[in-house]
């Protein structure tokens, strides 16, 4: 098969495959070889395929010449008749993080943007056998499992877009032959060639002696990442079962994983992990944290920072939720809802239940988060700490302090979750509010 030809027949197939149906489709282009190959490609079998095209560009700003090969791909779009947009970025270097992995996050992100707001069915990127095999290397030296020596799918879904990667299976030697072939002009990224980046050091050193012990590389780890690919999926199955009676979609029965044996409960909080959209741990992070969470007594506190979140355990199940909130004092000027760093609270008119209205307009009124000490007169009842009573209520012990108490000047006249001091209580048929908090959902 000749390249002219095998290149567009891969995009074909692909788009068959993802959408049968047709659609409108955009294609990430960089200006790159690889990337003009991709947009040539696509712009010949687009009309066949019933697919509408669309270009995104994303312009890092970290070249001299960046804005040279914006113009460059506005250009090549134009003549080809398909629809460009560019989306501008500023990277913000941190130390100790890797520049090309914030670009690269950057990037992504700010095409999952623009795919949303042009509301297109699928993004396809210029991946190719050769990105492939390197990725599989690369996960090879972090010590991946499955999932990652699996790298890159021809299909996936993330971020709420569906990312298209019609070149896996096409050398680079195929896109250049086509390259050629086309007579395509494209631009050159000097980062490419800079040994700084591993990737670089990777392809310069390795690669040549690798290519000289192995005639079928780099197809033979495209194919190893295919194998791989399946064995992840297996064991997503696998933790999918043993998760069957024991999620609910947000939290996990610690006793799943004291059921199981020790690499079958590694696998399934991986799966719980990766069903949270939290990043995966190291394997001995992830031993740890097995460990933590089914060796620990029922009534321990259990607080595993992970990927900006913390994990614990409440009655039982493992739980994910953000860190406490800093303390905060939010003055009340009557607004039904107000807007707090962790949630809503809503001050719903009632009558003859809840805190009395004239309570809150003869003092200054705070909403609060919980202090020390702190006891409040529920009617009917003995004064009691709010800790005690928010723990009968089933509220677990990290949202115990940051749930929003009402303060008449330096009284406290309620908690929500907890209820009203009785001092502060509503009489039958008087104007009154209650109380109704809506935590923010965690981003997932």
């Amino acid at each position: 098969m000749g390249a002219d030809c095998g290149v567009p027949r891969a995009v074909a197939a692909l788009l068959s495959q993802a959408l049968p149906n047709g659609g409108r489709v955009a294609v990430a282009v960089s200006g790159g070889r690889d990337s003009i190959a991709l947009l040539d490609a696509a712009a010949r079998v687009g009309r066949d395929a019933a697919v509408e095209l669309v270009a995104f560009h994303v312009h890092h700003g970290l070249s001299a010449n960046a804005e040279r090969w914006a113009q460059f791909c506005a250009q090549a779009c134009a003549a080809r008749g398909i629809p460009f947009t560019r989306r501008d970025v500023r990277i913000t270097r941190r130390p100790r993080a890797s520049v090309e992995a914030m670009a690269r996050d950057a990037r992504y992100a700010a095409l999952a943007d623009l795919a949303r707001a042009h509301r297109v069915d699928a993004v396809m990127l210029a991946h190719h056998a050769d990105d492939q095999a390197e990725t599989v290397l690369l996960q090879l030296l972090r010590g991946a499992g499955p999932r990652g020596l699996a790298a890159m799918p021809a299909i996936a879904s993330d971020r709420g877009v569906v990312w298209l990667r019609p070149l896996l299976d096409i050398a680079r030697a195929t896109l250049d032959a086509y390259v050629s072939a086309q007579a395509l002009r494209y631009v050159d990224d000097e980062s490419n060639t800079d040994p700084r980046y591993r990737r670089n050091a990777l392809r310069e050193s390795v690669l040549p002696a690798l290519r000289a012990v192995a005639p079928g590389y780099p197809a033979t780890l495209v194919r190893a990442a295919r194998l791989q690919a399946e064995s992840a999926a297996l064991a997503g199955a696998l933790a999918a079962l043993d998760a069957r009676s024991a999620y609910d979609g947000g939290s996990l029965a610690r006793s799943a994983l004291r059921d199981l044996d020790a690499p079958r409960a590694r696998n399934l909080l991986r799966w719980f992990l990766r069903e949270q959209r939290l990043p995966a741990p190291s394997a001995s992070r992830l031993a740890e944290m097995v460990s933590q969470l089914t060796r620990a007594a029922d009534d321990a506190r259990v607080a595993l920072v992970h990927g900006g979140v913390t994990i614990g355990v409440h009655r039982g199940r493992i739980v994910v939720h953000r860190p406490v909130p800093s303390p905060y004092v939010h003055e009340w000027s009557g607004a039904h809802e107000v807007a707090l760093p962790h949630g809503t609270l809503a001050f719903a008119p009632a009558l003859g239940i809840g805190i009395a209205r004239r309570h809150l307009a003869g003092a200054r009124v705070t909403i609060r988060a919980g202090l020390p000490g702190e006891r409040l007169h529920i009617a009917g009842r003995s004064r009691r700490a709010v800790a005690d009573l928010l723990r009968e209520a089933g509220i677990p012990a990290w949202d115990r302090v940051a749930l929003p108490r009402i303060y008449c000047g330096e009284s406290l006249a309620a908690v929500a979750c907890a209820g009203v001091d009785a001092a502060f209580g509503a009489a039958p048929g008087e104007p009154a509010f209650t109380l109704d908090w809506h935590p923010q959902p965690r981003e997932r």
